[in-house]
């Protein structure tokens, strides 16, 4: 069939061009991948998250027991103690839901009249639209939604806790043999970080929880169940989550009278200032904690990123990032 002609040159103009566009299809093509797969993708960095939470006390029980033990010990010890908790806010608050029902054409009234610290934010804010925009079915839709991602994340999360030891063998085999000893000892303070931030941060919002029940039940402030749950929750999201939770929460003591609002604020803004400078050292540890102005912008980026889960995700990745950076980048500086 003839002859074959020469090689192509790789310098020649021709031969650039091909390669440059072969970049450009594979390059659009993954990103295309990624961002079809983005919502699987979540839920796998969720599930790996936690798994780095729970490493440490899943590695400590396996001293003791088989790996796969010690994963079902401590799996089927935070679905347990998860069910118990929801079992047992159901019925009060299911009775305090019946209560919010009877009472909404009283707190409808508060919204409508002006003369009121309610009626002033609904007509600021549009409180009442808002609410009028939700639609049950909708409200269903989303809870089976996020029950169907709590589940997979679980199962993922199981397996991710019962093979960690490979899962990380495997990371750090993709670096070069001669770098491989430092890869491990930074990519164990990261993980060791992550899991210190996780427990700790779950732990200071039950603290949350605990204290802002106390508080709004010996006040008086209805639904106290309810909100301290929500505040728990949203504790759980650095900076911007317990300022929604004590703004809210403040808004609904309004309706006892105006000093148990103002009290109920100067409340959570001291505990946000306890919770800052004594319980986050205590718990998580100063070597998880990070510049404040770093945190902001941290948690501004992952929520526009990946909305409530980036943000709460922020601070880790922002400690793990600056570990990097202080151990790779500034130390080669250093030595230039």
């Amino acid at each position: 069939m003839g002859a074959p002609g020469k090689p192509l040159d790789r310098r020649s103009p021709f031969f650039t061009g091909l390669l440059a566009a072969a970049g450009v299809v594979v390059t659009v093509a993954v990103v295309e991948l990624l961002l079809a797969a983005s919502d699987v993708l979540l839920l796998i960095g969720i599930a790996f998250f936690l798994a780095v939470g729970l490493e440490p006390v899943t590695a400590r029980l396996a001293r003791r027991m088989p790996r796969a033990l010690a994963t079902a010990v401590v799996v089927v010890t935070g679905l347990a103690v998860l069910g118990g908790a929801i079992a047992a806010a159901a019925v009060p608050l299911a009775d305090q839901a019946a209560q919010l029902q009877s009472g909404a054409p009283r707190y409808l009234t508060l919204l409508r009249d002006h003369g009121t610290l309610l009626g002033q934010a609904n007509e600021t804010f549009g409180l009442e639209a808002a609410a009028r925009s939700v639609r049950l079915s909708d409200v269903a839709k989303s809870l089976a939604a996020l029950a169907g991602d709590a589940v997979i994340v679980v199962v993922l999360a199981t397996y991710f806790v019962a093979d960690f030891p490979r899962v990380r063998t495997a990371l750090y085999r993709l670096a070069p043999r001669s770098r491989r000893p430092r890869v491990i000892l930074i990519g164990d303070a990261v993980f060791r970080k992550v899991g210190a931030y996780l427990v700790g941060n779950v732990v200071v919002s039950l603290i949350a929880g605990v204290a802002t029940f106390a508080w709004l039940w010996a006040f008086g402030v209805p639904y106290p169940l309810v909100l301290a749950l929500l505040v728990a929750v949203l504790d759980l999201v650095p900076v911007a989550g317990s300022v929604v939770a004590g703004a809210g929460t403040s808004l609904v003591a309004l309706s006892v009278s105006v000093p148990v609002g103002l009290a109920t604020l100067g409340f959570f803004v001291g505990y946000r200032l306890v919770e800052d400078y004594v319980l986050l050292p205590k718990i998580v540890g100063r070597a998880v904690r990070v510049p404040a102005l770093v945190t902001v912008v941290a948690v501004l980026l992952g929520f526009e990123l990946l909305g409530v889960v980036g943000a709460f995700v922020a601070v880790p990745v922002a400690a793990a990032v600056l570990l990097v950076v202080r151990e790779v980048a500034v130390h080669r500086l250093d030595r230039t």
